[in-house]
């Protein structure tokens, strides 16, 4: 039972480290390089028709 029960410590200590590295990177301020920006505009000027079914 000890075993199990530090095995659960230790994982929900990683996720808590996972966790808090989520939430770090999701309050950063990222800017989409001009690559990223561009190709996003011509994606959203591509009409429907021109989509392709997966």
């Amino acid at each position: 039972m000890a075993t199990s029960i530090e095995v659960l410590h230790k994982d929900l200590t990683s996720l808590k480290k996972d966790i808090e590295f989520i939430k770090h990177i999701l309050r950063e301020d990222y800017e989409l390089s001009e690559f990223a920006k561009k190709a996003l505009k011509e994606a959203r000027e591509t009409p429907e028709s021109e989509y392709i079914d997966l």
